[in-house]
């Protein structure tokens, strides 16, 4: 891209949204505050009542995640194939607001490793549709900050979620299963408004129609982009250990649905802007930026002694979420052609979703025979090894191949 266009672009950071991209942002709203009704009370759910260890805790977040990452690669070419990604995204928030109220009903972390890895199909059948679908309906100018909006949304209602489940918990005495169903709610409404508000975008800046096959290539940097995104996938372990260690630190079991709603209001409110940089100081400053913050909070878990301390760090763990989750999508939609979009969104989440898998499990096992504080710097290293690896293989300004 010349420096006239990039200019150009960082010109018109105000272009609105399209209705779409609101669409979308909704039903990830209404789909976090479901998930996040249940997620920061799992591990303590696994660890306390079921009997769960850190080590299996890890295992069950691993697999849910490579089993969706398996099926974002095929839902991603199959999005591309048949040029349709409404079905595929209407289908994965269905499936997934069906079957995760069901851990409710638990009696074994084995049971729980079944439902989880159930919903987490259906997150492989809509995340590389739903995300090929954003830069479908964007212009590339404004594409970081699309992508940033639509986490803003989904952080959003991963703020209102642990709220729901403390006001349940705390003030209305609702046990902690039925906690766990009442999430049902906010999973429906999801799957209504995707039914009747996304809309499927047909591809005018495609250059050719047809039937891309997973041999087509994506090119070099695409590849080499993705490589570094593994290696930091390696040390970005789930979060569920963040709320752990919390605990550890001093945080009551009672304030964990605080404590994670607060992460989620810095996710939300650092996203659009966080994108937005993307879009004018490019992508790979943006996400360096990002995570050697990432590095920085997991040096300070390894080593922090009070619980204040976990407070601050989980806020400042935040904006790293705001500065690297739209910028890597956006620089996924930047690296290949629009007719390979879904594809290489599905390579993304299938290659970063397996790394999840021995990342979680790996840092289950250092924690549990060499403490927190040698897993957490772990974690730190291998980000830090990542930001100078994308330095030297990352694009050196920013581009587009579709050519917009």
């Amino acid at each position: 891209m010349s420096r006239g266009a990039t200019r150009q672009h960082a010109e018109q950071p105000r272009a609105p949204l399209p209705r779409n991209i609101y669409a979308i942002a909704a039903v990830s709203f209404f789909t976090d505050a479901s998930s996040e009704m249940i997620y920061p009370l799992l591990p303590v759910f696994l660890s306390t009542v079921l009997g769960a260890s850190a080590s299996f805790i890890g295992t069950i977040e691993g697999f849910a995640e490579a089993t969706a990452a398996l099926l974002k690669l095929f839902s991603g070419w199959w999005s591309d194939r048949v040029q349709k990604r409404k079905p595929l995204v209407v289908g994965g928030y269905v499936l997934a607001s069906a079957v995760r109220p069901l851990i409710g009903f638990a009696t074994s972390a084995t049971q729980v490793l079944l439902i989880r890895v159930s919903d987490r199909v259906g997150k492989g059948l809509r995340n590389s549709p739903r995300d090929a679908l954003i830069a479908d309906s964007v212009d590339p100018s404004i594409r970081g900050r699309a992508f940033g909006f639509h986490r803003a949304s989904d952080h959003a209602g991963a703020v209102v979620g642990p709220l729901l489940a403390f006001a349940m918990l705390h003030w209305w005495g609702v046990p902690i299963r039925r906690v766990f169903l009442f999430a049902a709610i906010p999973g429906a409404i999801a799957v209504l408004v995707a039914i009747i508000a996304i809309k499927e975008v047909a591809r005018r800046d495609t250059p050719t129609a047809g039937a891309p096959d997973l041999s087509q290539p994506l090119g070099a940097s695409f590849w080499r982009v993705l490589g570094v995104l593994v290696v930091f996938t390696l040390g970005n372990s789930t979060d569920a250990f963040l709320l752990l260690r919390a605990t550890q630190l001093g945080v009551p079991i009672a304030m964990a649905p605080i404590l994670w709603a607060a992460l989620h209001v810095v996710k939300s409110s650092s996203s659009t802007p966080g994108g937005a940089l993307s879009d004018r100081l490019g992508r790979v400053p943006t996400l360096v930026a990002g995570w050697l913050l990432y590095a920085a909070v997991y040096v300070g878990f390894a080593f922090a002694h009070v619980q204040w301390q976990a407070w601050a760090l989980f806020l400042t763990y935040g904006i790293f979420f705001g500065l690297t989750e739209g910028s890597e999508r956006a620089l996924v939609s930047d690296l290949v052609t629009p007719e390979r979009r879904g594809t290489a969104f599905g390579w993304y989440y299938l290659a970063t979703g397996l790394a999840a898998l021995p990342a979680s499990i790996a840092f289950g096992l250092v924690w549990d025979h060499a403490g927190a504080h040698a897993a957490f710097l772990m974690g730190a290293a291998l980000a830090g090894v990542a930001a100078l690896g994308l330095l030297v293989a990352g694009p050196k300004k920013t581009t587009h191949a579709d050519g917009r």
